[in-house]
């Protein structure tokens, strides 16, 4: 094999890779319907579509976790099987998935060593382990400390001990699902940074993505699926977000929300001091202020672990407060059962839907009505009025546009924007005078997003104050008439939209007020 075939970690490069009519069925679903796909050398190319779209059983099949039911993968021109991950690996193909696959209490080393054989037997080599992950390191610009415990790390930098795993088991080829899902925009400038080289070096990278204009700037060539089908392969340089969008969902997508001008009224909702412990045995929230005014959308921005989850929580009393207060209309809610809060007209809609927002073996109907059955005209001397539940579903589910079978199918066989539908519809048709929005779109293609800030902006603009959890920076930035920035459970500070920038709120996601930033550029 020539010099020029192989990549600068001395494995052989993928000139190109082909999924060719590649179908893949479940019960009752055409997942991929005779799909192709490829991938050269040298090239970032993108694979786009909505949830349930067929993307992650098209690489799931490429990763060898599923196998296709009719459709050949060709490597380099020549037919390979590719039974398992192991096989997948064996070939150079390598996945960065978008939940980290990492042990905690591990150190870089000891993770990227897990599951390989040792040069020496029974015994550990992890100094040659840790000269490898240096040498990778050096080669593609991944800074990173072989003896750090990865708990240590930030969500950047464990990402990066995931791309060293697969750059050290020959990965020629990368999958990287969601790859930006959870960074500041400062660490998705440094994966970008990192994955120019890795092209430049001759790697072939695959990059799924809900985020356009990440699609735009980092990929050479975009493929969109969608209903299992594929709809066309274009080079980026030829197509615009609004296409990619429109070519997604199949008619034309509004990007930027009308957000128009709103009267404030009272505050509604107020955290004055709080704190709280996190479930690592840590502070959670240290002496958090903010206001919530009626007719506004609060943006809370940060990166994920830094006190969102606690905030939350706390307002909707499922988290014990140990020092500050939260008043809901000037009323001290502090510690109140969560039943008592939402009869306070608190809406909730939680960043986990499967796990606190439905309940997967109820019905439709059923989730509609949880927080009021126990209220006319759902029930009546303690029993329930079927009639009136199943006209107050139909009701919604028509006006929330929930695809469902019917009012009796169950939650759990509802995709995620389907359920996050009935989330929706269960917590606005309340009227709520506050709505704690923690993580609304995650997940959710580009149709779906589009609907849940619809229905945030219009319930902002019937005078709700409106407290919007977010990791998403551009949603943060679309909706939001103030932003609050979450750093180690403190607010960093709270920034007007016309005077927020990526950069600005970059920064202090990463804990940096930009004017210290200046000064020690200075």
């Amino acid at each position: 094999m020539t010099e020029s075939n192989l990549l600068p970690s001395g494995k052989p490069r993928i000139e190109s890779l082909e999924m060719r009519g590649i179908t893949k069925r479940f019960p009752g679903v055409l997942a991929n319907d005779k799909c192709d796909f490829d991938v050269h050398t040298g090239e970032v190319h993108a694979l786009l579509g909505e949830n349930g779209a067929g993307k992650s059983t098209l690489m799931k099949i490429l990763y060898g976790l599923y196998h296709p039911d009719e459709g050949q993968i060709l490597l380099n021109g020549k037919p390979v099987t590719i039974s398992s991950p192991t096989d997948s690996i064996n070939l150079g193909i390598g996945m960065i998935h978008q939940h980290f696959m990492l042990v905690p209490t591990l150190t870089v080393a000891e993770n990227v060593a897990l599951g390989l054989p040792s040069s020496r037997g029974a015994l550990t080599d992890l100094d040659r382990v840790s000269k490898r992950i240096l040498e990778l390191a050096k080669i593609y610009g991944l800074k990173i400390d072989p003896d750090a415990y990865v708990w240590q790390l930030s969500v950047g930098q464990q990402q990066r001990v995931e791309i060293i795993k697969a750059l050290y088991r020959g990965a020629a080829l990368l999958i990287l699902d969601e790859p930006t899902a959870v960074l500041t925009p400062q660490e998705v400038d440094e994966l970008f940074a990192i994955m120019k080289q890795m092209v430049r070096d001759g790697h072939a990278l695959i990059f799924i993505s809900h985020k356009l204009h990440e699609v735009v700037e980092i990929s050479n060539r975009v493929t969109v699926l969608r209903d299992g089908r594929k709809i066309g392969t274009r080079p980026t340089s030829e197509i615009t977000k609004q296409d990619l969008a429109n070519w997604m969902v199949g008619r034309e997508v509004g990007f930027t929300p009308d957000r128009g001008k709103t009267d404030l009224g009272e505050v509604r909702l107020q955290l004055d001091g709080v704190k709280c412990g996190s479930d690592r045995g840590t502070p959670g929230l240290r002496g958090v202020s903010l206001e919530v005014r009626s007719g506004e959308i609060l943006g809370i921005a940060g990166v994920s672990g830094n006190g969102q989850r606690e905030l939350a929580e706390t307002i909707t009393g499922l988290r014990k407060i140990t020092g500050g207060h939260v008043y809901l209309e000037n009323k001290d809610i502090t510690n109140l059962p969560p039943g008592e809060i939402t009869e306070h007209m608190l809406s909730y809609i939680p960043e986990e839907r499967m796990r606190d927002g439905v309940i997967k073996e109820f019905t439709v109907a059923e989730n509609l009505i949880l927080r009021e059955h126990h209220k006319a005209p759902y029930s009546h001397n303690g029993l329930l009025n079927l009639r009136g539940i199943a006209s107050h579903a139909d009701q919604l589910i028509k006006e929330f546009r929930v695809k469902t079978p019917s009012r009796d199918t169950l939650a759990k066989n509802l995709s995620g924007g389907n359920i996050q539908k009935v989330v929706l519809a269960r917590e606005l048709s309340r009227q709520p005078r506050v709505i704690l929005a923690a993580q609304p779109t995650r997940g959710l293609d580009i149709g779906a997003t589009e609907y849940v800030r619809e229905q945030l902006l219009e319930q902002r603009r019937k005078g709700a104050a409106i407290l919007l959890i977010s990791e998403d920076l551009d949603e943060i930035l679309a909706l939001s008439d103030r932003i609050a920035v979450l750093y180690e459970g403190q607010v960093m500070d709270i920034v007007p939209r016309e005077d927020a920038t990526p950069e600005k709120l970059g920064l202090l996601m990463a804990g940096v007020h930009p004017e210290e930033s200046a000064s020690v550029a200075k």
